[in-house]
């Protein structure tokens, strides 16, 4: 079973409920299993700034799926609960992101892992050392050096 860590988003159509929607999929993903998720931040958008705030969240999976699997079923979640991209870090009803997929480094035109902006989001960050502080990012360090070496902040409050 890989360990993969799996980056939600919403800022549309009450996001609390919209990132609870979408725990509740990836429960039903087959030959996978939610083992644990982070508490709820908010943060303000990084990109376009005429556009309501984000709720954030990260969730542990295990799962058997091969990493395009993967992102084929996170699609389907994306889609299923309505996701339209009307631009780019604009705003969304839900976002679900492979930010880790066990130590393995993808970059195909379609995915690349680890997510190339760990770095710069506190808001996956945060959530990420409360359920796993001492993940390594392959290529890019670990999590607390990664913390500590942010020059951006986007959260403001957390969810409970």
């Amino acid at each position: 079973m890989a360990q993969v860590f799996i980056g939600l988003g919403s800022n549309l159509s009450d996001p609390v409920r919209q990132l609870k929607r979408a725990i509740e999929h990836l429960k039903l993903l087959e030959k996978t299993s939610v083992v644990t998720c982070s508490s709820f931040y908010c943060s303000k958008p990084q990109g376009p700034q005429d556009q309501p705030d984000f709720v954030n969240a990260v969730c542990l999976l295990e799962t058997l799926l091969s990493p395009e699997c993967l992102l084929l079923a996170l699609q389907e979640i994306e889609r299923t609960q309505g996701r339209i991209k009307q631009r780019h870090w604009g705003e969304r009803l839900i976002d679900l992101d492979i930010l880790l997929f066990d130590d393995c480094v993808i970059s195909l035109p379609h995915l690349t892992i680890p997510h190339s902006e760990i770095p710069h989001r506190d808001f996956v960050l945060i959530p990420l050392s409360e359920i796993a502080p001492d993940t390594v990012v392959p290529s890019m360090g670990t999590v607390t050096s990664l913390i500590a070496q942010l020059d951006n902040s986007y959260l403001y409050s957390i969810q409970s």
